[in-house]
């Protein structure tokens, strides 16, 4: 006498669905590395924008611009304002929750000088090396003063 099979056994669905929670446990934490370097990437990307309209400003308006270093912010700014122009900053890039741009200006004349980072007319910059720490992970990127352009030093994903 021939039975016919119509249904799953119960371990053919205990094997089944262990092997499916052994593949999701490997993809998790591949997926949380991605999602990392995912905002890691995206913050590199804003301040290279940030910097690049920096530049760009500073060459259009013939004049200095700063970018400088607030508490939760950076603000691109004019060095010094025109008659009956308005303190108020050009552009901001907000910070995350937990992330920090730290400069560093190689060249300061001075030994602790301001969070200001200098663009000039001519397009140049000084050079400045911005360091990020956050959530996701830490870059640090050397910029270079002739062009602005960035040069990745570290990049760490956590």
């Amino acid at each position: 006498m021939q039975r016919s099979r119509q249904a799953f056994t119960l371990i053919e669905i205990s094997i089944s669905v262990f092997i499916m929670l052994l593949i999701i446990m490997l993809a998790v934490p591949s997926m949380s590395g991605v999602m990392a370097d995912r905002r890691l990437r995206r913050s590199l990307d804003d301040l290279n924008k940030f910097v690049r309209m920096a530049q760009e400003r500073s060459v259009l308006d013939r004049r200095v611009y700063l970018i400088a270093w607030q508490k939760n912010y950076l603000e691109l700014r004019p060095a010094a304002l025109k008659k009956d122009e308005e303190e108020a900053p050009t552009a901001t890039l907000q910070l995350a929750r937990g992330d920090a741009f730290i400069l560093d200006l190689p060249a300061a004349l001075e030994k602790n000088p301001p969070a200001e980072w200098a663009f000039w007319p001519t397009g140049t910059c000084e050079p400045a090396v911005v360091t990020f720490k956050g959530v996701a992970g830490t870059w640090s990127v050397r910029y270079a003063p002739l062009t602005g352009l960035p040069e990745i030093a570290t990049y760490v994903t956590k």
